[in-house]
């Protein structure tokens, strides 16, 4: 491996429940099934990262010093990530509730915990990363110094602005690429009309919005690409959009042109979407190859006239 990412942020332990439908406020739904997953935006991306193959990861994340820390740090030292751990004896390790409906669905509710604690001091020595991903749910002004170490350091800088939060524009200007779903693009561009004005507005050599089940486009200096994405029946989206955000990074890592890379995410994102939880869904390299190398499954021409046609760039 000659290249190497950093991803700095957070780590949570998740508790699931099945119900046949999320709550609505005020609601008592009866769950079926539970089970304890490890998650947080930004392991789930190391892990993705690190699984997509081709990359050295790793990864600065805070734990507290209780039981809930050990199935994280398990999980990622499976998949290969070389950790930096920060230990708050006062703060508990990141949780995350989720609901899962049976139509796929979720809601989520995060603790942060010990994550609130990565103080701008944590940063490692960034020797040899080409990349340092992000995500919001470490504290902001921990994340805009990231940035401006990276920056100094001609580290590529990528946030996942997860989750949703208004953006300082210094934050933006030391961006090299901004990922977001359509929701988080209407709150960092400022509720734009549509989405070729919320690209606009976005000061970020490159900026992606991920569109669920009808794929992702991207903007690159100026150049729009388009993305369908992989037909699939979902069980579970839970980290749909961090295994995309991983596996990205990782063959931007090795200089893989957007467009492929674009599509090794989406791959990556769909397999996971037919599996429980939220690391033990990310999928391996052999995986997402096998899906490449597959002519049926790979969305086709109507796929990309639809996907345009709903865009309407």
């Amino acid at each position: 491996m000659t290249s190497t990412v950093l991803v700095a942020g957070s780590a949570n332990l998740d508790f699931v429940v099945r119900a046949a439908h999320v709550p609505a406020p005020g609601e008592t739904v009866l769950g079926r099934e539970f089970r304890t997953f490890p998650g947080g935006k930004g392991a789930n991306q190391a892990v993705a990262c690190a699984r997509a193959g081709g990359a050295a990861t790793q990864m600065l994340l805070a734990l507290g010093a209780d039981d809930f820390a050990k199935p994280i740090e398990a999980s990622l030292n499976d998949a290969g990530v070389t950790l930096h751990t920060v230990r708050d004896a006062l703060l508990p390790t990141g949780t995350a509730f989720i609901c899962l409906s049976d139509d796929a669905e979720n809601a989520i509710t995060v603790a942060p915990g010990a994550n609130m604690a990565l103080q701008p001091t944590h940063l490692p020595p960034l020797d040899g990363v080409q990349w340092l991903l992000l995500q919001l749910e470490s504290p902001l002004a921990t994340v805009q110094a990231y940035a401006a170490s990276a920056r100094a350091a001609g580290v590529k800088v990528a946030l996942n602005a997860a989750p949703a939060q208004v953006l300082p524009a210094e934050l933006l200007a030391l961006l090299d690429m901004l990922i977001v779903n359509e929701g988080e693009l209407a709150v960092v561009a400022g509720n734009p009309p549509d989405l070729a004005s919320g690209l606009a507005r976005l000061d970020v050599p490159c900026v992606i919005v991920t569109l669920g089940a009808r794929g992702c486009l991207a903007r690159i200096d100026g150049q729009i690409l388009l993305q369908p994405a992989f037909s699939i029946s979902p069980l579970d989206t839970t980290a749909a959009g961090d295994t995309f955000c991983g596996t990205l990074i990782a063959r931007m890592a090795q200089h893989t042109p957007l467009q492929q890379a674009l599509l090794a995410a989406s791959a990556a994102s769909a397999l996971a979407c037919t599996r429980l939880g939220a690391q033990s869904s990310i999928p391996d390299h052999a995986e997402v190859e096998a899906l490449l190398a597959d002519a049926s499954r790979l969305p086709g021409t109507d796929a990309h006239a639809a996907l345009a046609a709903w865009c309407a760039l």
